[in-house]
């Protein structure tokens, strides 16, 4: 190869060399600069993560977290007979101090069911947040209960959401405890108790099968006020023949007054076991 040819292929590979050597030093200076910070600026990182650490949890504290609610959410349960089985919520307005929230709750209480639907409106300021319970519509599954109605619509207007799933625990709690009663009585004696309503009824029958015609009616209503207050009210309305009736005309005048004296001496269920057996006797 001539020599001529053989320089210029030289010249050009040492210019290569400088070019990469030139490079390399850019390179090396530029890594420098994205490397090392000062004292300064690394104590501000350090001090950035340490508040965005904070904020975040680790997966065993979170867990500890969970099964610590679901225990707490198992007693209430218990405790109050609630049980939310559906819940829906979507902003409805926002801005930088105000928050409304639509929210719709299901759930039951014992053996009640329950629907609601309400708004939500959060108020925040420098000092605390407040929130005010709107546009409430309640809807319970409890028969015809005037009793009910009334606190219901009480409650609607007011927006009183504490006092209503308070007095909802004791009503509910009444309502279930007179259902198992007709129910244990019903089984217990099948010839002399009848349910002409069924177990959701508020009253109950008694009859002795070997006397026709004599009655007696144990009505039991659950009184609740609009305040929410609730209480347990027993009464006896007697059918008796004619016949019977001139013959023991004043036992059963005095059964309503007797009942309601064993009321408050034995309770409700001795009252009634003792009642009913008074009706089975043959005599």
């Amino acid at each position: 190869m001539d020599n001529s040819i053989c320089q210029v292929y030289e010249d050009e590979i040492q210019s290569l060399e400088e070019e990469i050597k030139l490079l390399a030093e850019k390179y090396e200076d530029s890594q420098q600069e994205s490397t090392f910070f000062s004292d300064e600026e690394i104590l501000m990182s350090i001090k950035s993560f340490q508040r965005e650490s904070e904020g975040h949890e680790s997966l065993s504290d979170l867990i500890t977290q969970l099964e610590s609610l679901e225990t707490d959410l198992s007693f209430l349960k218990k405790f109050t007979g609630i049980q939310f089985t559906s819940h829906f919520k979507e902003i409805v307005e926002k801005t930088t101090n105000r928050t409304v929230r639509k929210h719709r709750l299901s759930g039951n209480c014992y053996s009640l069911s329950f629907q609601l639907e309400f708004q939500l409106l959060e108020m925040q300021n420098k000092e605390n947040v407040s929130a005010v319970v709107t546009d409430l519509g309640i809807v319970m599954e409890s028969g015809e209960d005037s009793d009910m109605s009334k606190f219901v619509s009480s409650t609607e207007e007011h927006g009183n959401l504490l006092r209503f799933f308070r007095s909802l625990s004791s009503y509910a709690e009444w309502y279930e405890h007179r259902r198992c009663t007709f129910l244990h009585f019903k089984g217990k004696y099948p010839d002399i108790v009848t349910l002409p309503e069924g177990l959701l009824g508020d009253y109950i029958v008694l009859r002795n099968p070997k006397h026709s015609g004599l009655e007696l009616m144990i009505v039991w209503k659950i009184h609740i006020d609009e305040e929410g207050r609730t209480t347990p009210v027993l009464d006896l309305l007697t059918k008796v023949p004619e016949q019977v009736l001139e013959q023991k005309m004043a036992t059963i005048e005095n059964a309503p007054a007797c009942f309601r004296s064993m009321l408050l001496l034995f309770g409700i269920e001795a009252a009634l076991e003792n009642l009913i057996k008074v009706v089975g006797l043959e005599k």
